[in-house]
């Protein structure tokens, strides 16, 4: 990768498809104003993941509230099915809701998305039973299932190559910084507000104004949008898409995913790390309160602590990635931050049965959060450089796999934990299992190529 002393960067593509700008046309168009459209797109990005993460952890701090537990009295194992059922159907339409988009258009279908999880949102509010509630957690996952997906391919069309990592890695951000405020926020808004209801309102009102935001400012490519000066498409590099793809190449693009070994490690390797990372926004609030003994607000500004190091983590992550990119070239440039910070989060995990301090282990965790986010950008770039035109569908196919964990965890650590408890050995085994999953992400991983794109047959 190299820059070029003109007045503005091109570079050489070290991912097929992406087309540097000919020297002669960015001579031509030196005069003409570099506007800054792409870093709105981005910014507004940032603000659905936001949104996004917001409305999915705030259940973690929700169903241990005095407010639910006293008014919904659920056994552990159906508040597992309650924040496992998000976790399984966002899961289940990662691919279709990412290959709608890439169909139909990013602008179109996300604002659709967006719309439909922050109206299931606020209708959770309304929920009186087990069964409802379920339901309505089922319908925010398919809608929010389309939302990275989505977001990913509109990077990949309006961030040149060598800036996707970064530009990914503030999305994450974004995302993380939802999940962060979650905790605290919806603790204080249910004191605020007089109970759980009226908070999940609230986060359905705000979801329905980013969805009119998104509609006006995001088009699905440069040229397309009104205010992107031809300067600036040179800027961004020119992607030669084909048409969109059709109902009749979803087999083949299936086909693509289930052929490739690198897509398969990467799928097996999100679901380790959500298997590890879903604790900390679902049980971990529990675990605070009961193993722990910290009140609802105490355990609420732990938890938005180690959430927080995501926040820290993605731009690190953005960073890492770009920079291993640049100097161990795509294909162990891509890995390498991935699989070392699975490795350091692994060993957190195991530090925390050793510990009998709740702020030693609230550190420990924080240093999953940490990794976990730094690892993020490169999974996020990995998708963006095998998937072309399938990009929506390939990250889905990714996140799919990831979310899988996250449902399979939500779900069977209370029965790990009823083990643990049994033989006197508390949470040791949900920190222990934790850790394998890491450690398993950390060297699956290893295998990954991100210089094979993705071909679906007859192409």
């Amino acid at each position: 990768m190299t820059k070029d002393s003109g007045p503005f960067e091109t570079f050489i593509p070290t991912s097929p498809g992406d087309q540097p700008v000919p020297r002669e046309i960015e001579q031509e168009r030196a005069g003409e104003p570099l506007t800054r459209v792409r870093y709105q797109i981005v910014l507004i990005s940032i603000a659905a993941a936001f949104i996004m993460y917001l409305d999915r952890v705030c259940l973690g701090e929700i169903v241990k509230s005095t407010s639910f537990t006293s008014e919904m009295q659920l056994s552990k194992q159906e508040i597992g099915r309650f924040l496992g059922a998000f976790f399984f159907s966002y899961a289940l339409f990662q691919v279709p809701a990412g290959w709608l988009s890439d169909r139909f258009g990013a602008r179109k279908m996300l604002t659709l998305y967006i719309l439909a999880w922050s109206v299931m949102t606020g209708l959770t509010g309304l929920m009186t039973t087990l069964t409802g509630l379920i339901v309505m957690r089922l319908g925010c996952g398919i809608a929010q299932a389309g939302a990275y997906p989505t977001i990913s391919a509109t990077i990949r069309r309006w961030i040149r190559i060598d800036r996707r990592g970064q530009a990914s890695s503030f999305v994450s951000f974004g995302g993380r910084t939802g999940g962060t405020v979650a905790p605290y926020v919806t603790a204080l808004l249910i004191f605020w507000l007089v109970g759980w209801r009226p908070t999940l309102w609230l986060y359905g009102l705000i979801g329905v104004g980013i969805a009119a935001l998104y509609w006006l400012v995001v088009r699905d490519q440069p040229h397309e949008h009104p205010r992107c000066s031809p300067r600036e498409q040179d800027h961004i590099g020119h992607i030669p898409e084909r048409k969109n793809p059709r109902f009749r190449d979803i087999l083949p693009m299936l086909g693509a995913c289930c052929s490739s070994p690198s897509l398969w490690l990467n799928s097996f390797a999100q679901f380790c790390i959500n298997v590890g990372w879903v604790f900390l926004i679902t049980w971990l609030p529990t675990y605070l309160k009961e193993a722990k003994g910290l009140s609802d607000t105490q355990g609420a500004l732990m938890v938005s602590i180690i959430l927080a190091m995501g926040m820290v983590g993605q731009p690190i992550g953005g960073w890492a990635t770009d920079w291993s990119v640049r100097t161990f070239g795509l294909r162990r440039g891509r890995v390498l931050p991935i699989s070392l910070a699975c490795l350091v989060a692994s060993i957190a995990y195991l530090l925390c049965p050793l510990m009998d301090s709740a702020y030693a282990i609230v550190a420990c965790l924080a240093v999953v959060s940490l990794m976990t986010d730094i690892g993020n950008p490169s999974n996020w770039a990995f998708m963006q450089d095998v998937g072309g035109k399938n990009t929506a569908a390939i990250f889905g196919w990714g996140n799919m796999w990831g979310n899988f964990g996250a449902s399979f965890s939500s779900i069977t650590l209370p029965f790990v934990l009823a083990f643990g408890l049994q033989h006197g050995w508390g949470y040791a085994p949900v920190f222990l299992a934790c850790s394998l999953a890491f450690f398993l992400a950390g060297l699956c991983v290893l295998g990954m190529d991100a210089t094979k794109p993705l071909v679906p047959r007859g192409e």
